[in-house]
């Protein structure tokens, strides 16, 4: 079984156990000490374990953390495949990092000091405001029923068009 569907049914366990909320808090407190490492200085490629052991963390934690940034790192790593002993990175593109942890309403980490160093205050602000934009829905003007048809025939739009609604 790959280490990806491991970390997936290992944090199911967990999360339906009774000591379901103690476990996520403290993977979330973990994360939060490997991201304000990486955001200081960007690691270089190592194996699963070696992460794990550089960070002082489980070979799970650490897989359960490769899953959450993967979407994040410029080359992704093939998490369907890897085992302890593959080679993987961290290399993070730091925009789209900021802007995965906002989506993902990660307060925590979108607001972690060590951003300052990365990225100016006023270009975190831009990057919070287009990721917010982008999941805004904005509908189009509605139309009435006595208007002009949009497909351009001339009729009232409830004579043409409107007719199959």
């Amino acid at each position: 079984m790959a280490l990806l569907e491991q970390w997936q049914k290992y944090a199911e366990e967990k999360q339906n156990s009774p000591e379901g909320r103690k476990f996520w808090k403290e993977y979330f407190d973990t994360e939060t000490e490997i991201y304000k490492k990486i955001l200081v200085s960007k690691p270089r490629k190592n194996t699963v374990k070696g992460y794990a052991e550089k960070y002082g963390v489980d070979l799970m934690t650490m897989v359960g953390f490769l899953d959450g940034i993967n979407d994040s790192l410029k080359e992704k790593n093939p998490l369907e495949e890897i085992e302890e002993d593959s080679e993987v990175n961290l290399n993070y593109d730091k925009e789209l990092l900021y802007k995965n942890m906002v989506e993902a309403k990660a307060e925590w980490l979108y607001t972690l000091p060590q951003w300052e160093e990365l990225i100016p205050e006023e270009r975190r602000k831009e990057l919070y405001k287009e990721q917010k934009r982008s999941k805004t829905v904005v509908k189009g003007e509605k139309i009435g029923r006595n208007d002009p048809c949009p497909c351009g025939s001339g009729k009232k739009y409830k004579k043409c068009c409107g007719r199959d609604l």
